[in-house]
């Protein structure tokens, strides 16, 4: 009798320990990239976060932020919040006009830093990944700092209007109605209002006009008469 030999079937062999490794590691790095490609973008450029040091002059009984909206475009930030929020914190009043904020009375380049700096480390920078990349949103009456650049959420108090806050009493692009007191060196009218002197050409001493602003410099305005 022919007896035929069996063939005893081939067990599966297992991978090399190596070929698992690294099937994981390539696992992972797939992994890893994706979830970096799922993140928020950054919005700035990656360069070093800067701002402008607070430019301070002192006027009269005023106090002159001349490059205030250099400072709000540096953060990303509303002009009429910071205002708020420097005036509550310094404890005076104040206005926003054109390029600068006018505080009443003497305010120190010192406090004026220390209370941006608060201000950025607040409503600025985010607390998680250290960066700029940040935006104030609102959800019902919650304000939330959240971040383009890691995506996280915190709650910050809401800034609310100082007391103090005083409309601009002569600004560049307004209309005014002022009276010609007298007549300058080289023929034109001046006129005043609160602290500000106003040149306007082209008119005579004691009658009332309608004064479009052209420029102010300091406590000096020059306009030209407005006709509707």
């Amino acid at each position: 009798m022919n007896v035929r030999s069996a063939r005893i079937p081939e067990k599966g062999l297992s991978p090399a320990p190596s070929f698992v490794a690294a099937t994981m590691a390539q696992s992972y790095d797939l992994l890893l990239k994706r979830a970096k490609e799922a993140l928020p973008k950054p919005v700035s450029s990656g360069e070093r976060f800067q701002v402008p040091e607070a430019d301070l002059i002192v006027e009269g009984k005023t106090t002159v932020l001349r490059n205030f909206l250099d400072i709000t475009s540096a953060v990303n930030r509303d002009p009429d919040q910071v205002l708020q929020y420097l005036l509550r914190e310094l404890g005076t009043a104040g206005s926003l006009e054109d390029r600068r904020v006018v505080f009443k009375g003497k305010v120190t380049a010192t406090q004026v830093a220390d209370r941006l700096k608060s201000y950025i480390e607040t409503y600025v920078i985010c607390s998680e990944c250290g960066r700029p990349d940040t935006r104030l949103v609102k959800e019902d009456r919650v304000a939330i700092l959240e971040c383009d650049a890691c995506g996280a959420r915190r709650p910050v108090k809401v800034v609310k209007k100082a007391a103090k806050v005083e409309e601009a009493v002569l600004a560049e692009g307004k209309v005014y109605e002022v009276m010609i007191q007298d007549i300058g060196k080289k023929g034109d009218g001046i006129a005043k209002k609160d602290k500000y002197i106003i040149y306007v050409p082209g008119t005579t001493k004691g009658v009332i006009v309608k004064v479009f602003i052209e420029k102010i410099a300091g406590t000096v305005a020059f306009g030209h008469v407005h006709r509707e």
